[in-house]
């Protein structure tokens, strides 16, 4: 028994030193694993670097130049100016690209007192040029390691993500909106890192609810609302990549290991973080906004009376100290609510008799709506069974419901509607003030008063707060804006009519200015409405949420961008092969100019490699469908996974554009560009293995690489000749800018008198 133990000892010891070696010979292997990935990863991390710096170099280089405001600098310095003075501006697109700006501006500096007036006025020194144009040039350097790595994840190699790359640094589009005080630079970032997030989610389908899995998941979601609040047409990509995670779920669905409950939390999972996280960031984005614009500004004008009396200066100063509940005597101003801001006016002129189609009218005194305050936009709120026009005490509140009667404060007539077609508007009914002429035509000034807002504000008629309707009693039609202009007559001034289709933004109305005056007759009622005996009121108050939900309104509803044609304006089916550019910014002493155009080896190269992919996916498609299969199954998924990415984000950023109703320049391109340019590396690197790997044509394959690097040579050389329009910072012949105009349809700027 003691051999047996002995001998059993030394396997035992045997087997430990087997062990051990192995565990040694296991360690080395796993050490030099991790080295291969270290080395992996620092020659991934050193293209991204490359491109980065390059990138960087490019867009830094005479930054400060050209000293002038180029292009829609003119539009966005103002925004970033306001933001140092604290003043409230108002514009179609959400406000984080201007904040970033405004922020480096602020902490190099800017005071904000330079007015941006025109294209081509010059900075003062004291304008700090590259600090407000730094964040657009940093957000276009860091887009190319961005592109790079969207390459890498979709399983293409690091040589195909560097030819993206360079693709994109050979861009003079790209350069050129990257230089400037614009906001497509920051679009675009957040879109691919949104993006690029949505692609390293995918790859954790196998590991859900992990830390990486959240993170990634809410990266993505956080990228991707940070470039709505850049653009709205950040939504495009947001769009994108809910059908991509949606895909990907529907896959997830066919895995049977899978049980539904798992299932169904991932789902909820999913969709919580794409809820929660997006309205988080696109609050906060606007909570700031709200917050720092505190003061009155030039754009207030277009929201209510109440957002403006919320602001510091302006109408607050107006409004500040007036009496609060509408009463019968109160002296208004009553304010169309949405839209255009006017208020409801009269004046001593009448209607015509007959309009220009012959049409009769009442001839009675006009009611327009006026976009400028006036003493004739006064009115005096009346009970009907009451003659004098006095506030009492006490109080005579106004409550909804109530019938009333509005006196114009100067003429002394009362506001009226009739059966008469309005001026221009002959579907509706005519608006004046009651004028006696002892015809067949009766007063019908009786209007009822209709709180829409009564839950918030109560049932009492409150100045500034209250949104009211105006229904008048005889014909129960709204008191509407039409939006339409009156003629010569009507001194060019709105039309108001009555409109049996009550509820509608535009039979919305508020009391803006009121007044509580003791003043019995004419005169010194006329006086009064200048300088009225107040009874103090608190400073109107407004919450975020209502300042939020007005200005969210407005931003979606209120178009204030017209239709009309542009030199240089484009449309969607001239920007795939480059049509025509968009003029930024000439020099004064010479042809010296920035011209936005993109490299046009990279744009048409680009647009053939989306037909191409199309023509290689229909015929894949119809050859699978006849049991042929040229691709082996992991070479035919990377190809249908680069067609749901790049493809159809190409389609999903270009289609839309076909229905937008607005003057549209080649700058809105870009997003979609960026894809095509993407699919065309995917491309080049599919063919190259088709042709040396499922065709086995190793010597064309040899060629085929020949011709690609020859044509980035002309792709680097077309860059060069073209960065002058870029950086203007040439001074250009008539002939040098004659040699660039390679289309008749590049409207490059020349002053024939300049000879260099």
């Amino acid at each position: 028994m003691e051999l047996v133990g002995k001998e059993e000892k030394g396997k035992i010891g045997d087997n430990r030193n087997n062990n051990s070696h192995h565990n040694h010979v296991e360690q080395i292997k796993d050490e030099q694993t991790f080295n291969k990935t270290m080395k992996l990863h620092i020659e991934l991390d050193c293209i991204a670097i490359i491109l980065f710096v390059v990138g960087l170099c490019m867009r830094l280089y005479h930054l400060e130049e050209p000293r002038s405001i180029v292009f829609d600098e003119l539009h966005y310095g103002k925004f970033v100016g306001m933001y140092m003075k604290r003043i409230f501006f108002f514009d179609q697109h959400p406000p984080f690209g201007k904040q970033l700006i405004a922020a480096i501006a602020y902490l190099a500096g800017f005071d904000g007192e330079f007015k941006f007036d025109s294209i081509g006025s010059q900075y003062p020194s004291s304008v700090p040029i590259v600090a407000l144009r730094l964040v657009p040039a940093v957000s276009g350097a860091l887009l190319l390691p961005t592109a790079y790595h969207i390459i890498l994840e979709l399983g293409l190699s690091q040589w195909t993500g560097a030819l993206a790359g360079f693709f994109l640094l050979c861009d003079n589009a790209l350069l050129t909106q990257s230089r400037f005080v614009l906001m497509e630079p920051m679009l675009l970032l957040f879109s691919l890192l949104g993006l690029l997030c949505v692609l390293k989610f995918k790859k954790l389908r196998d590991q859900p609810f992990s830390f990486d899995w959240w993170l990634w998941l809410s990266l993505s979601a956080a990228f991707l609302t940070l470039a709505v609040c850049v653009k709205y047409v950040g939504g495009l990509t947001f769009t994108l990549c809910l059908i991509i995670l949606f895909r990907d779920y529907w896959r997830l669905l066919g895995n049977k290991v899978l049980g539904g409950s798992v299932l169904l939390r991932q789902f909820v999972g999913r969709l919580a973080v794409f809820i929660i996280v997006p309205a988080a960031v696109y609050l906060a984005v606007f909570y700031v906004h709200l917050e720092v614009l505190n003061h009155a500004g030039p754009h207030d004008t277009i929201m209510t009376s109440a957002f403006q009396a919320s602001l510091e200066g302006g109408l607050a100063s107006i409004t500040h100290g007036q009496p609060l509940q509408v009463a019968h005597g109160s002296q208004i101003t009553l304010r169309h609510t949405h839209g255009r801001p006017c208020w409801m006016h009269s004046h001593d002129a009448v209607y015509p008799i007959r309009y220009s189609d012959s049409r009769g009218s009442s001839h009675q005194q006009q009611v327009t709506c006026y976009t400028f305050k006036d003493v004739n936009n006064w009115w005096i709120v009346k009970r009907p069974n009451r003659n004098d026009m006095v506030v009492s005490e006490p109080v005579d509140a106004i409550q909804h419901g109530d019938i009333i009667q509005l006196v114009h404060g100067i003429t002394s007539r009362a506001l009226n509607s009739h059966d008469v077609a309005a001026a221009m508007s002959p579907h509706n009914q005519e608006v004046s003030c009651y004028i006696d002429y002892n015809v067949s035509m009766p007063a019908q000034n009786l209007w009822r008063v209709e709180i829409i807002n009564e839950e918030q504000t109560g049932n009492v008629w409150h100045a500034i707060r209250s949104l009211v309707r105006l229904v008048h009693v005889n014909t129960s039609q709204a008191l509407k804006f039409s939006g339409r202009q009156l003629p010569d007559w009507g001194f060019h001034q709105h039309e108001i009519v009555t409109d049996k289709h009550i509820v509608q933004d535009d039979t919305v109305w508020n009391v803006e200015e009121h007044r509580y005056t003791k003043a019995e007759d004419q005169k010194e009622r006329e006086r009064e409405l200048v300088n009225a005996e107040m009874i103090p009121m608190t400073a109107t108050k407004l919450t975020f949420w209502d300042k939020f939900l007005e200005l969210q309104y407005k931003m979606l509803f209120s178009n204030t961008e017209s239709v009309q044609n542009h030199m240089y304006s484009s449309d969607p089916l001239e920007w795939p092969f480059l049509t025509r550019g968009v003029a930024y910014w000439v020099s004064r002493e010479s042809n010296a100019q920035v011209h936005l155009l993109g490299n046009i080896v990279v744009w048409w190269s680009a647009s053939c490699g989306i037909l191409m992919y199309s023509a290689l996916l229909v015929w894949y498609l119809l050859r699978r469908r006849r049991a042929c299969y040229d691709l082996q199954d992991e070479a035919w998924e990377q190809f249908v996974s680069i067609g749901e990415v790049l493809f159809a984000g190409y389609l999903v950023h270009y289609l839309p554009f076909f229905l937008m109703d607005r003057t549209m320049f080649l700058h809105h391109y870009l997003p979609a560009c960026v894809f095509k340019v993407l699919l065309l590396a995917a491309l080049i690197e599919h063919l190259y293995l088709l042709l040396r790997e499922q065709l086995n044509l190793k010597f064309v394959a040899a060629a085929f690489q020949l011709i690609i690097l020859v044509w980035l040579l002309i792709m680097l050389w077309v860059f060069r000749k073209f960065s002058v329009l870029s950086y203007g910072t040439t001074a250009l012949s008539v002939n040098d800018v004659l040699s660039l105009r390679w289309r008749w349809s590049w409207h490059l700027i020349l002053h024939r008198s300049v000879h260099l």
